[in-house]
């Protein structure tokens, strides 16, 4: 492990791994921000958006997808090489270096989540979505289960997203922000702050999945989910929880 660290290995990884996340978690913003609402501003010209999804949107989540798994294989790699990774919790201790392992924590356990949700929710719906863009373009009848497909990513996607803005301040704040004699924690300190935020998240991936109250329109626990506005508040509502929360249980 030395010799790949003495060689820059372990750097050479944490920035492909930055690399590789500005390329995903871009491209996620594109889509909720941006893709989405403009094919919903084709309206009634079924054409004109079958065309931007077979041509824009599948050109888009082939990097999406595989930006995702570069990102997730990449951050995997810097814990394997990295000597002593997350040492101050995994030892019990005490400490900011407590507070530092703990934060990173919730970025890796979001990150993965939002890896799944890509591959296991988002991609299975969008290739149903996909085909039937083709195949009305060919000429052919739509497909019925596209609306629903078209919905599961959706929501899929719209939960990454307020994912994403704790993931990357729990990530980056790791290393800049909570590695300093301003914040200390012991093990049960850290752990209630882990335990908390996993069960929050649970919450709100099951939820996203629809597996509670369902995935209409009309289930109002669906509303961070209808509007790229609503999942910026609430992705910045959940950053702002568990940021109060980090302040109570690790701050001097």
């Amino acid at each position: 492990m030395e010799l790949l660290t003495r060689f820059g290995l372990t750097f050479g990884f944490r920035w492909l791994h930055v690399l590789a996340g500005i390329t995903w978690i871009g491209l996620l913003y594109y889509f909720n921000l941006v893709q989405v609402p403009a094919f919903a501003a084709f309206g009634d010209d079924g054409k004109s958006r079958n065309m931007a999804i077979d041509k824009v949107a599948r050109r888009a989540l082939w990097w999406f997808r595989w930006a995702a798994v570069f990102t997730l294989v990449t951050g995997l790699l810097i814990v394997g090489i990295t000597k002593d990774y997350m040492k101050h919790f995994l030892a019990a201790g005490s400490g900011q270096g407590v507070a530092h392992d703990a934060a990173i924590a919730v970025g890796m356990i979001f990150g993965i989540t939002m890896a799944a949700n890509v591959w296991m929710v988002i991609w299975k719906n969008q290739k149903v979505v996909l085909a039937n863009a083709a195949n009305v373009l060919a000429g052919n009848p739509p497909d019925p289960a596209a609306a629903a497909a078209g919905r599961s990513a959706a929501l899929a996607s719209r939960q990454n997203t307020i994912f994403s803005v704790s993931m990357l301040f729990f990530m980056v704040g790791s290393a800049h922000f909570f590695n300093t004699s301003l914040w200390t924690a012991g093990p049960s300190k850290a752990l209630t702050f882990l335990i908390i935020a996993v069960v929050i998240g649970a919450l709100l991936e099951i939820n996203a999945l629809g597996l509670i109250g369902g995935k209409a329109t009309t289930n109002k626990l669906l509303w961070p989910y209808e509007s790229h506005k609503n999942a910026i508040i609430s992705a910045f509502s959940l950053w702002a929880v568990l940021w109060i929360l980090s302040e109570i249980l690790f701050k001097k």
